[in-house]
């Protein structure tokens, strides 16, 4: 069936890039080419504007390293299917269009609005602890 498609929603990403946890150990699994990465130009701009918050803290070297790192590791896919599913925070939706338009088996999110849908389009819409325990993915 081949690799393993994902898209880490943009607080997964910023998980990954400041703490050593389970979105962190999930990313270094696409790193290192074992999960093929899925994202969009629309969830980059997010992933800045997020990455900016002062209460992060992130140095620029360290935004600039971990940017240039998902454009060389990530499938950057165009999103052409505006989703309006998530009315409570409409910027989840981005996360929707973009594994949609990548066609990942897996959203790996923390978020509230995305895990209760549990499913969208045939994307399964998983914690990053219940991705990490699939058997197949380990």
């Amino acid at each position: 069936m081949g690799q393993t498609k994902l898209t880490l929603d943009t607080n997964g990403l910023i998980s990954a890039l400041g703490w050593k946890g389970k979105p962190h150990q999930i990313f270094l699994k696409c790193v290192n080419g074992e999960l093929e990465l899925i994202t969009s130009p629309k969830q980059l701009v997010e992933l800045q504007r997020v990455m900016d918050y002062p209460k992060f803290d992130f140095t620029l070297e360290q935004k600039e390293k971990f940017l240039n790192l998902i454009l060389e590791i990530a499938v950057i896919v165009e999103t052409h299917d505006i989703v309006k599913v998530v009315k409570e925070d409409p910027d989840d939706n981005v996360i929707l269009e973009t594994a949609l338009a990548g066609n990942a088996q897996y959203i790996v999110t923390g978020d509230s609005h995305l895990l209760q849908l549990k499913e969208y389009g045939g994307i399964k819409i998983v914690t990053p602890n219940d991705f990490l325990n699939k058997d197949k993915i380990n």
